[in-house]
Parts: C-alpha cells; sequence; structure tokens
C-alpha cells in the first residue's frame, strides 16, 4: 500500500507530542560530549608537541591558531537604521570615510611601506653585478604605479572628508541645516583624518631616507637616456617610449619629491557650483579648529604617562590636521602652535614606523612657514638640543628602566598565570572579569611602553649618527626580551584568553548599554519635543542597537558617532559621560587584544638595527645562567620574516628571506656556536692534560664559566631549522676528535677520556670512533709505493722472518709499517694485474741501482784492493785453514775511510752497504707482492666448496635454457674462478725472473770486475754488524735518531748479487762466518782466562772492564751469528745449493724429456714416400 503523502495545511496543524525536544536535547548532550573530548584531545596534542618545539611558540609553528577577532558581516546600511532618515545618512556617509581611512592606512601599513622600505635590501655591496640596480628598479615601476594610485585615492578621500564635514557646518545663512550641528562635534571623524594625513607623511619620511631607492632612481633615468637615443638595440618600439617617460616623470613628481603630504594639502578644497564652501565656512573653521584642540587636549594629558597607548600616532595625526586646517583657511592658532612645540620637550621623536622616526618640531616649522616666523629662535634651539639631552638621559637611565621593567613584567605574568589559572566563581562573576580586563590592559600598556622606550632610543641614535654605548644595547635588547615574553605569555593562554575575551566584551557593552538607556530614559521623559531632541533620542537608540551583537570594529565606530550625536544637549551628566568613555575605550582595547599585542609587541624594526646582534650574543655567552632568553631575540627577530614578503625589487621575496636567514645564522655561528665549541674543547683538552700544567686554571683568579646551561636549551625556532646547540657542539666535538685520531692514531686513549668528560661534564652523547687503536689495515698503498721506490727501499728498513717492512725515522709519534695483509688489501683494491707492473717498476729500479753497483766495483782503488786481497788469499789459505782473515777485513773496512767521508760521516764503503741494502728491499717488497699476491687469492677463493672439482656454470645455464646476459655472466663467472684458481695454486716465480734477467750481463766478460765482488763481502758485513749494533744501542737511548732493530735488506741484497755472478761457491770458499767465529771465541777465551787471574787481586776496576770487554765480544758475535742465519735464509729464495751450470744441465735434462715424453705419445708413421 502507498503511503500518502502528508498534505501541506497537515504540516501545520502536527500534534506536538513533546518528542521534539527530547531529541534535540540527547543531540545537544552528544555534541556537549564530542567538545569535551575534542579539548582533551587538542591538550593532548598540545602537551605532545610542548616539549619538542623550542619555549619560542611560533604562530607558523600552531597547529591551531585562535582568531579572537570578530567580523561583521552587515553592511554599514544595514546597522545604522533608524526612524530619523537624515540621521541614518549622516552617520553612514562619516562611518564609510572612516572604514576607507582604516582600510588605505591597513594597506600602506602592510603593502606600500614594507615594498618601500626593503627595497635595496638583500643584496650585499660586493656582490651587486653591473646594472643590477636598474633591473631592480625595473621591477619596482609597477609597484610604483600602484602607490600613485594609491596616493591619489588617499587625495580623493581627504578631500570628501573634509567636504562633508563642511557640508554639516555650513555658515551660510541661505542653505539648509542638514542636522543642527551646534553641540555636535565628530571628533572621530577627524582622528580617522588625522591617521590618513600621518600615512602621507609616512610616505615622504621613507622617500626622504631612502638614499639608496633615489640613486637607483637616476641610474634608472641615465637608462631610459641611453634606451631613448638607440630604441632598436634594446628591441623596444619609440611610440612606447615616450609615454614611459611621462608615467616616470609623473611617479618622480608626486611621489620621489616627498611632497606627498604637501600636495595634498593644498589641493583645491572649493569647488564652485558645488553649493558648499570650505575655506570661506567660518563655523567650519570654527569646528575644525575646536576638534583639533580637544583631540589634543585629551592627547597632550596621557603623552609620556604609564597608561599612554597610541597617543603619539594622534599627536603626529593632530599636527597633520593643523598644517591641514592652516593650508584651507589660511589662519594659525598662535597658543595651539606653541603647545603643539612644547610637546616635542616631552616627546623629542616620534616612530611611524620600522626604522622611520619623525621629529615634529621639524615638520611644523617647515610646513607652517607663517607661524614659524612667530617663534623665537631660541625656543626652536631649546627643542633641538632637547633630542641631544633626551639621548643623554636615556643612556644612564636605561639600566634602571630596564631594572624596574624587569619586576613590573615577571609580576604581571605571574598575575596572568593566578587569574587564568584558577577557576572563576560564579557568584563573583563580574569582580573577576573586571580584574581579568584591567590585566589585559596593564599587559599591553607595559608592551607599549617597553616598545616606544626601544624604537624611540634606537632609532634616534640611528636617524641623529649618535654612537650608543654597550651597556645601553644589552639593556634594549633586554627590554625586547620583556617584550616578546608578554606576547608569549598572551599567546600561552590563548585558550583562556580567548574565553575570556567574549565575556568581558559582553560585560563591557551590558554597562554600556544601562548608561545609554538612562539617559535615553531621561530624554523621554523631557516632553519639550524638537528636532534636535529627536535627533538625540534617535541617536541613542542606534547607539543601543550597534551595542546589542558582537563588538565588531564596525559598530564602535557607529556607537561612537551616534554618540558624537546623543551626547548634546546634557543628555548624560558629567559624571556619567567619563565612565562611559573609559567603559568605550577600554572596549576598544579588549576587542582587539591580540592585535594590540601583536603590534605592540612586533619587532620586526630589528631588522635595521641587527648590528646589535653580536654584541648580544657576546653577552649571552659571557652571562651563560641566562641563555634561554636567546628564544625571545630569535623570535624578535622572526618578526621582519611576514613584512619582508611585501618586497618587491627582487626576482622572488625568498632571496631576501634567505640572505637575512644566512646573515642571521653567520652571526650566531661566529659569535656563540663556534666560540662556544672551541671553549668547551679546550676545557676538555686542559682538564685531561691537568698532569701537564699547562696554564692556571684556578677558578678564584681566572674565574669560572659554565657553559653547560646552553645544553639544557630547548632547540631555537629561526626559519625552517631548529639551532640545536647540543647537537651543533656535539657534532663538533666528534669530528674533531675523530679527524685528529686518525692523524694522531696513538693518541685515541686521550680523545677517548675526552669524550667522557664531555659526557659527565656537560652530558653531551658522543658517538664513538670506532678507530682501531693500534694500525689501520690499508697501509701504504701498493700504487704508491711502486711510484716511489726509490723513495721507499731507502726510508723503510726490512724484516725477513716476519716479511715486514718497518719506517726508519718518522716525525710523528709512531712508525709506520707494511705487512702482507696491507698489500692483500691493495691488492684487492686496485686487482692482481697490478702484481706484474709493480716487478716491471722494480725491475726499472735494479737496472738504476746495478749501474752504480757496477761504478763503484770498478773503481782503482776498490778493485786493487781486492784484486790484492784475492792474491793474498790464494797464497795464504793453506796457512789460515782455508779462512779468509778477520784482520784483513777489519783493515779493508778501516782503509776505505782514507779514501774520504761524506759530511754526515760515512765512507766509501758504508755508502756501498746501503746500496745494497736498497736492492735487497727492493728484492724484498717483490717477494711480499708475490706473497700478497696469494694471500689475496686465497681469501678470494675461500668460498670455493672444492677446488679440484669447480661446476662449469655456463654449461648448467645452457642446459637449464636461460637468457643470453645469464650465459654471459655464467662464462664471465667461470673465467674468474678459472683466474683465481691458477693464481692461488702457484705464485709467478718473480725471483727466478729478476734473476735471469741480469744473470747473463752479470757473468758476461765485459763485466769482468764484477767478480771480485764475494771478496768485498767480508769488509761489507763487518761494516753492517758495526753499523747495526749502533742502531740496536740507539734504541735505549732518549736520542732514538736512526735507532733500528732489523735491516735484512742488507743480507737478501748480498744473497741476490751473489747468486747473479754465480758466486756462491767462491764465498763459501772464504769460510768467513767460521774465521769470525773463531777469533770472538778465542778473544773471549783469553777475557775469561785474565778475569780468572785477576780475581785474586781484586781489582775492581779492572774487572768491570773485563765484563764490559765479554759483553761487547757477546754482542758482536750474536749480530754475526744473526747475520749469517739471515744471509742462508736469503739463499735458499735463490737456490745457492746449486751453481749456474747445474741450473743449466737441470734445465736441458727437463727439456729433453719432454721431448721424448711427446715423442712416444705420437702414433707410428708410415716410412714410405707419400705420393702428392
Amino acid at each position: 500500500m502507498a503511503v500518502e503523502s502528508i498534505s501541506a495545511d497537515w504540516e501545520f496543524d502536527r500534534f506536538d507530542d513533546g518528542s521534539q525536544k527530547i531529541h534535540t536535547e540527547v543531540q545537544l548532550k552528544n555534541y556537549g560530549k564530542f567538545l569535551e573530548d575534542y579539548t582533551s584531545q587538542l591538550k593532548a596534542i598540545e602537551e605532545a608537541l610542548d616539549d619538542s618545539i623550542g619555549d619560542v611558540w611560533d604562530f607558523t609553528l600552531d597547529p591551531i591558531a585562535l582568531k579572537l577577532l570578530p567580523y561583521e558581516q552587515s553592511s554599514l546600511l544595514e546597522l545604522i537604521k533608524t526612524e530619523n532618515k537624515v540621521l541614518n545618512k549622516v552617520i553612514t556617509v562619516y562611518a564609510a570615510l572612516c572604514s576607507e581611512v582604516k582600510k588605505l592606512k591597513y594597506e600602506a601599513e602592510t603593502k606600500f611601506y614594507n615594498g618601500l622600505l626593503y627595497y635595496g635590501e638583500g643584496v650585499s655591496d660586493t656582490s651587486v653585478v653591473e646594472g643590477e640596480c636598474q633591473v631592480q628598479m625595473g621591477r619596482f615601476v609597477s609597484f610604483l604605479q600602484e602607490l600613485s594610485c594609491f596616493v591619489t585615492r588617499c587625495f580623493e578621500v581627504v578631500v570628501n572628508v573634509v567636504y562633508q564635514l563642511a557640508a554639516l557646518y555650513n555658515s551660510n545663512k541661505g542653505a539648509t541645516k542638514i542636522i543642527e550641528s551646534s553641540g555636535v562635534h565628530f571628533q572621530t571623524v577627524y582622528e580617522h583624518l588625522g591617521e590618513l594625513l600621518v600615512v602621507l607623511i609616512t610616505l615622504d619620511e621613507i622617500m626622504e631616507n631612502h638614499a639608496t631607492f633615489r640613486d637607483h632612481w637616476k641610474m634608472y633615468k641615465r637608462l631610459l637616456k641611453s634606451v631613448h637615443h638607440n630604441p632598436s638595440k634594446f628591441g623596444i618600439p619609440e611610440e612606447k617610449l615616450k609615454p614611459f617617460e611621462k608615467l616616470l616623470l609623473k611617479l618622480e613628481g608626486q611621489l620621489l619629491d616627498s611632497m606627498i603630504f604637501q600636495a595634498c594639502v593644498e589641493q583645491r578644497f572649493d569647488y564652485p557650483g558645488e553649493g558648499v564652501s570650505v575655506s570661506k565656512n567660518g563655523a567650519f573653521a570654527e569646528e575644525f579648529a575646536h576638534n583639533i584642540r580637544t583631540i589634543f587636549a585629551n592627547v597632550e594629558s596621557k603623552l609620556g604617562e604609564p597608561a599612554e597607548i597610541d597617543q603619539r600616532d594622534k599627536y603626529a595625526g593632530v599636527c597633520g590636521l593643523f598644517v591641514l586646517h592652516f593650508h584651507i583657511f589660511r589662519t594659525v592658532d598662535k597658543r595651539l602652535y606653541k603647545s603643539l612645540l612644547d610637546v616635542c620637550k616631552k616627546v623629542p621623536a616620534v616612530t611611524l614606523t620600522a626604522n622611520i622616526i619623525w621629529f615634529p618640531d621639524t615638520f611644523l616649522i617647515n610646513k607652517v612657514p607663517a607661524a614659524a616666523k612667530l617663534v623665537d629662535k631660541k625656543s626652536v634651539q631649546t627643542i633641538r638640543s632637547s633630542r641631544d639631552v633626551f639621548l643623554q638621559q636615556k643612556a644612564q637611565t636605561l639600566t634602571k628602566d630596564v631594572q624596574s621593567y624587569y619586576v613590573f613584567v615577571t609580576s604581571w605574568m605571574m598575575k596572568m598565570e593566578a587569574i587564568l589559572s584558577k577557576e572563576q566563581r560564579t557568584d563573583k562573576l563580574s569582580d573577576d572579569l573586571s580584574n581579568r580586563c584591567n590585566v589585559f590592559v596593564q599587559g599591553i600598556l607595559y608592551a607599549y611602553s617597553i616598545s616606544t622606550i626601544i624604537k624611540t632610543t634606537m632609532n634616534m641614535h640611528m636617524s641623529m649618527q649618535r654612537p650608543m654605548t654597550k651597556t645601553s644595547v644589552k639593556a634594549l635588547c633586554r627590554l625586547m626580551e620583556l617584550l616578546k615574553a608578554i606576547e608569549h605569555t598572551f599567546h600561552r593562554r590563548s585558550l583562556v584568553v580567548a574565553d575570556s575575551v567574549s565575556h568581558i566584551t559582553q560585560q563591557l557593552q551590558s554597562q554600556a548599554l544601562s548608561s545609554i538607556s538612562t539617559a535615553k530614559k531621561r530624554v523621554i521623559s523631557d516632553k519639550k519635543y524638537s528636532e534636535q531632541r529627536l535627533d538625540v533620542l534617535s541617536a541613542l537608540v542606534l547607539a543601543e542597537n550597534t551595542l546589542n551583537g558582537p563588538s565588531t570594529r564596525e559598530r564602535r565606530l557607529v556607537v561612537s558617532l551616534a554618540l558624537s550625536v546623543g551626547t548634546q544637549m546634557k543628555t548624560f551628566k558629567d559624571e556619567e559621560l567619563l565612565p562611559l568613555q573609559l567603559v568605550l575605550k577600554k572596549l576598544d582595547l579588549i576587542s582587539e587584544l591580540r592585535e594590540r599585542v601583536k603590534v605592540q609587541c612586533d619587532c620586526s624594526f630589528l631588522y635595521w638595527h641587527r648590528a646589535i646582534f653580536p654584541i648580544y650574543l657576546d653577552d649571552v655567552y659571557d652571562n651563560a645562567v641566562d641563555a634561554a632568553r636567546m628564544h625571545y631575540m630569535f623570535s624578535a627577530l622572526r618578526d621582519s620574516v611576514p613584512s619582508m614578503l611585501y618586497a618587491k625589487h627582487m626576482e622572488s621575496c625568498e632571496q631576501l628571506l634567505d640572505s637575512y636567514d644566512k646573515e642571521i645564522m653567520g652571526v650566531f655561528t661566529e659569535h656563540l656556536l663556534d666560540k662556544l665549541c672551541k671553549e668547551i674543547e679546550k676545557d676538555l683538552r686542559l682538564s685531561v692534560h691537568t698532569h701537564l700544567k699547562l696554564d692556571d686554571r684556578n677558578p678564584f683568579k681566572v674565574g669560572m664559566k659554565d657553559l653547560a646551561h646552553f645544553f639544557s636549551l630547548k632547540p631555537i625556532r629561526f626559519f625552517n631549522r631548529f639551532i640545536d646547540i647540543k647537537a651543533y657542539v656535539t657534532h663538533y666535538l666528534d669530528k674533531t676528535f675523530y679527524n685528529l685520531t686518525t692523524v694522531a692514531l696513538h693518541d685515541w686513549a686521550t680523545y677517548s677520556e675526552m669524550r667522557n668528560l664531555a659526557t659527565q661534564r656537560y652530558g653531551l652523547v658522543m658517538t664513538e670512533a670506532h678507530l682501531p687503536s693500534q694500525t689501520l689495515e690499508q697501509g701504504l698503498d701498493v700504487l704508491e709505493i711502486m711510484r716511489n721506490i726509490h723513495v721507499f727501499v731507502s726510508r723503510y728498513l726490512y724484516n725477513l722472518n716476519n716479511q715486514i717492512f718497518i719506517e726508519k725515522t718518522s716525525n710523528n709519534k709512531h712508525l709506520n709499517t707494511i705487512n702482507i695483509r696491507h698489500i692483500a688489501n691493495s691488492i684487492r683494491t686496485h686487482g692482481t694485474g697490478i702484481m706484474n707492473t709493480t716487478v716491471n717498476f722494480t725491475y726499472q729500479f735494479l737496472r738504476k741501482k746495478f749501474y752504480i753497483f757496477s761504478q763503484f766495483m770498478y773503481d782503482e782503488h776498490i778493485k786493487s784492493r781486492l784484486i790484492k786481497d784475492i792474491r793474498f788469499f790464494r797464497e795464504t789459505k793453506d796457512q789460515s785453514d782455508q779462512k779468509y782473515p778477520f784482520e784483513r777485513a777489519e783493515k779493508f773496512n778501516r782503509g776505505i775511510r782514507k779514501l774520504g767521508i761524506t759530511p754526515d760521516g760515512q765512507s766509501y764503503l758504508d755508502q756501498f752497504r746501503q746500496l745494497i741494502s736498497q736492492i735487497g728491499n727492493a728484492m724484498g717488497y717483490v717477494r711480499m707482492i708475490r706473497s700478497g699476491g696469494l694471500h689475496c687469492c686465497s681469501s678470494a677463493i675461500r668460498f670455493v666448496p672444492d677446488l679440484e672439482d669447480i661446476v662449469n656454470f655456463e654449461e648448467l645455464v645452457k642446459e637449464e635454457g636461460l637468457s643470453k646476459e645469464t650465459q654471459r655472466a655464467a662464462s664471465l663467472l667461470d673465467c674468474v674462478l678459472s683466474d683465481l684458481t691458477s693464481n692461488s695454486a702457484e705464485g709467478t716465480e718473480y725471483f727466478k725472473m729478476l734473476v735471469g734477467v741480469f744473470a747473463q750481463e752479470f757473468r758476461s766478460v765485459k763485466n769482468m770486475h764484477l767478480r771480485n765482488f764475494y771478496m768485498i763481502v767480508p769488509p761489507l758485513t763487518v761494516n753492517f754488524v758495526e753499523h747495526s749494533i749502533n742502531c740496536k744501542e740507539k734504541l735505549n737511548k732518549k736520542n732514538k735518531n736512526g735507532a733500528a732493530f732489523t735491516d735484512d735488506g742488507f743480507a737478501m741484497g748480498v744473497a741476490y748479487i751473489l747468486k747473479l755472478l754465480d758466486q756462491y761457491q767462491e764465498f763459501d770458499s772464504l769460510h768467513w762466518f767460521q774465521a769470525v767465529r773463531e777469533k770472538y771465541m778465542k778473544e773471549m777465551n783469553a777475557v775469561v782466562k785474565e778475569q780468572n787471574v785477576q780475581a785474586t787481586n781484586q781489582d775492581e776496576k779492572l774487572m768491570q772492564t773485563m765484563n764490559l770487554t765479554q759483553k761487547r765480544l757477546d754482542i758482536y758475535l750474536q749480530e754475526f751469528e744473526l747475520l749469517y742465519f739471515s744471509l742462508s735464509s736469503a739463499r735458499i729464495f735463490f737456490r745457492a745449493d746449486k751453481t749456474a751450470a747445474e741450473e743449466t744441465q737441470e734445465k736441458k735434462d727437463r727439456e729433453d724429456g719432454g721431448k721424448a715424453d711427446v715423442a712416444s705419445s705420437e702414433p707410428a708413421v708410415s716410412t714410405e714416400p707419400s705420393v702428392k
């Protein structure tokens, strides 16, 4: 069955069973629960973020922001509705004009001031490219056009305001009265007109103080001139140039001559035929003057008082209005003029915006020359000198101001915390709200006073070019921190403040409403009706209606305009009117609380005074106890960022922001971070090296600075980064300790100690370096050694048994060593191909060395001695039991010294020994290369399970039918494995190669002089042993220059050369080492006998000498024995058991055997001749 739709008439008559109400309540309950949950979630988020985000709260960081400014959704026409149509129109006109003034002022403050002020910024003087100035100005012209339109609009608005006011106060008897205006004073409109005039004054001041802008403008005009002469070169049509030049001339005339304000007040305000005269309107002139006096009286009483809020700006407005009045009516109120000038003694200057300061006395004297003549020069001079006096007094009182404001602000912060954290009691709600309102207002007043002191002092110093003392700078920085602390407090308690503000505005509105309703009753009770009384009543009704709603700017404006009409005819008693005005003032402040706080605590002017930042940082560094205040300073520095976004002279405002960011970070790094890093490092070093007593560290004498405070700071937020001081210093120390440990590995323990100390003393979490505490695996690189093999063999000593090279001497505290592992690592890095190259390099090196070797052996002195010795040995060997006499070798060693000595005391034989050692070192290096290669191959092949049976991967892949790429990869793997197998199975016999390559030449007839070599070996061994003992003795001395404990390169060299000359048998025939052993044993036995004889005589001195002699003989014998063992070991490498003839025979036999094997394996061949 289809359900019938409910008929329209039934809709209205529906039966109410109360279910609707129940549903509504349930929904409201659910909504309330949702809100509670949501609030707790937001609180949890806030708490979670609170620790991670620095103490510096930043509007850009808040995930949620509360905007308290109420927004008006009704138009002015809807707001201003009464039965009195004429009054509606009057109020609507003035309200619309005042709203427009506010909009123009806002646009000027955000867009135009900043665009002009930042022009030319962000480009360092050094990096300016030729033509950059003109390019910047080119980008800026469109902005100037906008400014021109803006100024024109301001002029129109000023004329309109004056015109509309003149229409109301008309002294022309014939003209119809719009409303009865005798007791009506629209003071608000005049104040707004003053604000607009201040905007024009500010633009003038910015232009006048902007030297960069004017210079660039001149350059730009010159550029245009050159374009004009040759437009085709620049690709610009000539017909476009003329209008552009006209535009520039218009812009220059209107904006650049600092005559914007002058042009505005000199406009024509009288338009014939319009019906309303302005300059001849006496009633309007009187009303205008009356309002100026009234505003000035209100302003003057508050200037310089603790309750001052925006009176300085209003004072600038009054001065502007005064000049406008003079230009329209050409009359001067001398008393008012004098009063205006007298204020300058109290307020020497007013900051209009950022770093633009305005001197009212100069302005009044220049703009009202008629009145200036009446003022005596002395009083003008007094006003001028009062500026210097003001600065001197400020310099003296700043420190006291800081102390007193410190107490005020901190106690105010405590009040804020106390008031906002306690629960509101319903019975005392009204008192509580009044209390809160007063505390909020007090915060704004403090912010205003502090802000005024900072701006006025800094800007006056800058404008008058007076130097500032460091004490003043520090004091001003403290004030800035207080300013940001006030803003911080409001922001931190945003939730509670937001809640309170709406209640306070309601309370204030109700107070105002009750006051107005009392007056309204009084008007109604009076039965004498007149038009004027009707206007008053309508105005009061309008004020009441407008106050019943949110406290928006438009509504407050309408209320003040309505009350300008409603307060005439004594509708309010004096004791009622003042409280009402006070309530409305409070309502203004509280309704715009956040905006006021933001404006008063804005430190964007700091951009123009950023030169003080280094001084501030030095102060923070010196007084590390309250380092946390840096958060406030960085917040102040960040205030200029939003205003920089309006810069128009660069391709993008990001460039300006980047340069600012770099500059501030550069200063911060230089004046705090780097100093801190160096100081911490120095402290750690001195603490670890206290045993050295490097300098006086007595805290009572030197003073003590606890830098640990810096590490308890939360990260500082600046631009798009967090600056974590703790992390920065930790990273610096980590990097420094690591780098210095790699340079000097022996210091690893010291740096570990310093790391631990940094953790204990400063709580820094250091990274462990993980550097080996002894040696690095890589060592010297094979390539490096190969390229400098001549240096390597002379600077390193070889140890035969351990296969290791040790550095002779080093400027460091340690000696470098090179062993098989290092070589294997190098080969793994560069590949096995490097081994053959190394041997080739060694071959080249040996060629050069053998040339020197040959020259030495060919020398007449040496050759003749050796031939003589050979003959002597042949003749006397039967008598000397086939042993070469030790004395003969010793005599040769000594005799060579007579041939000459080098500057460092070395004989020719010493140099010859060194040559042989170097040749031996080169051979030792070749041996090590081979061992390293085998080591590398074996470590690479260890993953192959069975070396005897390696699978062929290529065949397996083909069987599986995999892709061609896989087959190629498999064949490559097979190649690599076969290479590794063959390399690891047998190393190349490099020694054999190096013997083979030189042996033939050495044994040839033309090198007969080398055959005497075996005879020089005994004197060489004597020389070597003396040198070796000398080196070993130096190990125990303080000066270890030249100390060494091994030099097996000599034994290696001798073994190699004997093999090349095939002289092992000749050398063995000398039985040299047996002769040495016999000689020393004989001497030792003689000493023992002598000792036995002397033991009976008990001559102690002689006994000591005997013991020393015995010890010396022991050492010599031991050293000779070691050399013998080394030489015997080295000979094994060169197959010392076989002579050259035997080796040749063996080779021949092997070849013959090979041929026979081949022949036996070949099949039988028919002996019959083959037929072709």
